[in-house]
């Protein structure tokens, strides 16, 4: 009597995606999210990194994460 080992069924959409084309997986692993401001001109650009900064600073909201000397919002 031998025992045969079964995968678990939640390993069945693992199975359903190693069968699909490398197109699709690309496809579907890049998620575009509108970020404000950043996303509402094609380029910027900046004679100096200072200017830049008080740019990021001056326009970004905090939850972006771009300005270090606001802490993110919820981390201290």
């Amino acid at each position: 009597m031998s025992i045969v080992e079964q995968d678990p069924p939640e390993w069945e959409d693992f199975e359903a995606a190693a069968k699909r084309p490398l197109d699709q997986h690309l496809r579907n692993s890049f998620i575009k999210t509108y970020k404000p401001v950043l996303d509402d001109a094609d380029y910027r650009s900046f004679d100096t990194m200072e200017e830049y900064r008080q740019w990021r600073k001056d326009n970004l909201p905090a939850w972006l994460g771009y300005n270090r000397d606001q802490p993110l919002p919820g981390f201290s």
